[in-house]
Parts: structure tokens; C-alpha cells; sequence
């Protein structure tokens, strides 16, 4: 039986989410094929909690109790799950992992310079201006650029968290510096109008796999953090789209996850415009706790959590 770390934590705000994703995977887990134990790394240390006891991981080898992992299942959105860093430690340890690489990952995690990079294969995104800390910031440059309202949040976070939807030139700079609390950039994009959908999309043996669409609405000014998971939004699964636009929207995320070489589970964020699909950003590692949209999609299509966490652990171990 393989022994899998499922890796939870963080040190960016994201933990709680983390925790909670960590938690559905370790439920659902397959207990007849994989024996799971929890892994946490944030600011305490890296620790395994094993039948309620707490023993911290000799990072030399990833093992704890001279136990060591044959897979590791990252769970963790935002650094250092998120971000290419547990990526390349595993690669150097050769432990296989559910995510897709250390430079997938190091790309993806950066939206201004994914969105940018997709945007030369034909993928279409909002105009955008990246601001660095410490960087002077120039308004009306920025406002000229992207227009009124815009959207400010941090380049490298995740969970709406730092989000700002500015409708006044005034607040920009209020905005930019909230952003940047949450990130080591930020990125000022154009406001779409438009319907706000998301997709999911997985590798298995066989290939790729695209779950269904999901339409995203709420009264809130866009999807923030209370709207993902505090309730305060509509998830409608699968979006009623039409028919060529479901193609498209589906159409777009593969061509998304095959541009960058994508591993494991993943999720892209788009707005409709017209008939076109906008992305926002792709999430390496998107959420999997209660409140998640990958959860929804993979029941609306029959497929059990059980079932996809299998065949993501299957896949990563023929890397």
C-alpha cells in the first residue's frame, strides 16, 4: 500500500482554505490502495500528524519516523504548494506529486506573466499593467491603459483575497497597496462584463479529461472571498451556455493545459464577452473542500472524488 503525504498549509492566507481541502482529500481518499497521513508545513515547521500524534518530517528525505512517502499530494493553494517551490523539492527527492511541475507552476502562479505568455498562443485576456513594491505608482497612466472600473489584486494570491473592483481613479492607490499585502506584485486589469464561468479539467490514463462548466453569479461586486465561501453566490452546474460556447469555454482550457503542460487538477477562470471566452487566471491547485467548485463538477458528472483522486495519484506516479 502506497504512502501518501496529503500536504496542507501554506504561509499565505490561503491556509484555512488548505486545511479544509486537505481534510476532503483525506476522506475521500481510497483506504484500500493508499494509506493517507497528513503533512502540515507552514511557519510552525513541517510536522506529519499520524493517528493523532505530531512528529516532524526530516526534510533531508521528506520522512518522518524513518517512514518515508511514495507520493505526495499537494493541497496547498498559494506558497509554497502553489508556486513551483514544493515542486522542485520533490523533484529533487524524485517522490512523485499531484500537480503539474515546478516551471508550470512557477508560470501559472504569476497571472500577469501567465496570461501573457497564453495571450501569444491566441488565448484572450483582459488588458492588464503589473505594479512591483516600492514601485511609483502612476494613476493616470495605469487608468489610461486599463479604463474605469478596474480590478487590482495581488499577481502570485489566490481565494479573492487582497481583491479590489475600483471605480474611481481616486482609490487605485489604496487598492494597489491592499494588493500588495497579499502579494509580491500586483496586477491592475480591465473590467470585464460579461457571465463569469469556470472550468475544470484533469489528466487521467487515458488523457484529458473536461469536467463541466459552472456559471458563477452573485450580488457581490465580483466573486470575492465571502461570495466563494461564505455563500454569497449562485453556482449553477453545469452553466446553461450555449451549445458553441460550451465548446469553446471547454475548447480553450484544453488548449490552456496542454500550452502549459499541465499535470493533476486544475481549474480556469473565464468572463464571456459576447461569445468569447475571456480567462481570468488557471488555478493549479484550486480548492477542494465542501464549499469548491471542482467538487461540484466532478458529481455532476458522475465521477466520485474517490475515483479522481485515483486517477491523479496514478497519473503522478508514472511521471
Amino acid at each position: 500500500m502506497q504512502k501518501v503525504a496529503i500536504i496542507e498549509g501554506g504561509y499565505s492566507h490561503e491556509k484555512i482554505i488548505s486545511l479544509k481541502s486537505a481534510e476532503t482529500v483525506f476522506q475521500n481518499i481510497d483506504k484500500k490502495k493508499y494509506d493517507p497521513v497528513k503533512v502540515r508545513i507552514d511557519e510552525e515547521g513541517w510536522f506529519s500528524y499520524d493517528n493523532g500524534e505530531k512528529i516532524e518530517i526530516n526534510r533531508n528525505d521528506f520522512s518522518y519516523n524513518n517512514i518515508k512517502f511514495d507520493i505526495a499530494f499537494i493541497v496547498i493553494h498559494g506558497t509554497p504548494g502553489e508556486d513551483g517551490k514544493l515542486q522542485a523539492y520533490f523533484d529533487m527527492l524524485n517522490i512523485p506529486y499531484t500537480t503539474c511541475s515546478h516551471l508550470a507552476a512557477t508560470v501559472t502562479f504569476n497571472k500577469f506573466v501567465c496570461n501573457q505568455y497564453l495571450k501569444t498562443f491566441g488565448i484572450k485576456v483582459a488588458d492588464a499593467v503589473l505594479i512591483r513594491k516600492n514601485e511609483k505608482v502612476n494613476s493616470s497612466e495605469i487608468i489610461e491603459k486599463v479604463g474605469l472600473p478596474c480590478f487590482v489584486k495581488p499577481n502570485d494570491g489566490g481565494s479573492s483575497f487582497g481583491i479590489t473592483k475600483v471605480k474611481n481613479e481616486d482609490d487605485l492607490e489604496k487598492a494597489i497597496e491592499l494588493a500588495l499585502e497579499h502579494g509580491t506584485q500586483a496586477i491592475v486589469e480591465s473590467f470585464m462584463s460579461g457571465r463569469e464561468v469556470t472550468n475544470g479539467i484533469y489528466k487521467n490514463k487515458k488523457g484529458i479529461v473536461s469536467l463541466p462548466i459552472t456559471e458563477i453569479v452573485t450580488e457581490n461586486d465580483f466573486f470575492d472571498f465571502d461570495a466563494k465561501y461564505e455563500g454569497e453566490s449562485n453556482e449553477i452546474t453545469p452553466a446553461g451556455l450555449p451549445t458553441e460556447i460550451t465548446k469553446k469555454v471547454k475548447s480553450v482550457t484544453k488548449k490552456i493545459y496542454e500550452i502549459l503542460d499541465l499535470k493533476g487538477i486544475a481549474r480556469a477562470d473565464y468572463i464571456i464577452q459576447g461569445e468569447e471566452p475571456y480567462l481570468i487566471e488557471i488555478n493549479t491547485v484550486p480548492g477542494m473542500s465542501g464549499e469548491s467548485l471542482i467538487p461540484q463538477m466532478a458529481e455532476y458528472e458522475g465521477i466520485s472524488l474517490m475515483q479522481l483522486f485515483n486517477e491523479v495519484q496514478e497519473v503522478a506516479t508514472m511521471r
